[in-house]
């Protein structure tokens, strides 16, 4: 049986409760939902920009995604929790170029989903979570 392992890296924000930054068993790795947080402070950053909430959690899911052994382009699903619908052609919008930096012509882009919830914390306009499978 393949051994499930914790991912951890600096390079993404710790996480606040009792879960892992991500999980690898085999070649599946889970990216635990990410926030618009400082690695190095844990601050949330960027209040009422979900331009800049969504580079800086999906920097923060990328940042795990490498942790784990694989590349953004190795990303299978993307779920994008968006606070308010009227946020969701700005996040959009950053989502695409991140997507295009990061990937680039290795298409497919990963699937997605957005859910518009209410997050966690109040200053937070966005979380993402992946699945990524490493080759």
């Amino acid at each position: 049986m393949t051994e499930k392992i914790a991912i951890r890296t600096d390079a993404a924000p710790a996480p606040a409760h009792a879960f892992p930054q991500g999980v690898r068993k085999g070649p599946l790795l889970t990216v635990s939902g990410q926030g618009p947080v400082d690695p190095a402070s844990g601050e949330y950053l960027h209040p009422g920009d979900v331009k800049a909430q969504t580079r800086r959690t999906l920097e923060n899911v990328a940042a795990i995604v490498e942790a784990g052994g694989a590349e953004f382009a190795d990303v299978m699903m993307l779920r994008v929790y968006l606070k308010d619908r009227k946020d969701f052609a700005a996040m959009n919008e950053v989502y695409e170029a991140f997507l295009a930096e990061r990937i680039g012509d290795r298409a497919p882009y990963p699937c997605r989903t957005t859910v518009i919830c209410t997050l966690p914390r109040a200053e937070m306009l966005v979380e993402i979570d992946a699945l990524a499978c490493v080759d």
